[in-house]
């Protein structure tokens, strides 16, 4: 285990219900983040998305995969949110939903680096369920200092 929930916290200013990693799993400063989402029905989105066919929305799998981007850009510059730094998610590209996550899905999240330049991330990330693609993206990040 690399990070656990309470030290992911610490990285991430998001708590319930917005907090979507559990545990980090790997992770390599400056290059590459794995962890994972434990999709449970006791979400609060699944009572209305939907009820009868419970998915987990697509806009949140792409949130939980910028979560993972915000903890990699994190421990790459060495700062907290406790500094007064957040990273904001600030576009995404080629965004491709290839499955649907359902509740006892153990929803697997990786981004890799393509670059960073003054605050700016721009990663390459995948979200896979039992090592089938669910979701892919490039994800922009931007460092910010908060007043």
């Amino acid at each position: 285990m690399v990070m656990d929930i309470n030290e992911i916290r610490e990285y991430l200013p998001h708590r319930y219900p917005f907090l979507l990693v559990d545990r980090v799993t790997q992770l390599t400063v400056g290059e590459t983040i794995v962890a994972y989402k434990n999709v449970s029905i006791n979400e609060p989105f699944f009572n209305g998305h939907f009820p009868h066919h419970p998915i987990m929305p697509g806009v949140l799998v792409v949130e939980a995969l910028a979560q993972v981007c915000g903890i990699l850009g994190f421990k790459t510059v060495n700062k907290l949110p406790a500094d007064g730094y957040v990273y904001y998610l600030v576009g995404s590209d080629n965004v491709r939903f290839k499955r649907p996550v359902m509740p006892g899905d153990q929803l697997t999240l990786e981004a890799n680096v393509i670059r960073g330049k003054r605050g700016i991330w721009k990663f390459a990330c995948r979200a896979t369920v039992d090592g089938e693609l669910a979701c892919e993206a490039e994800i922009i990040c931007a460092e910010r200092k908060v007043a």
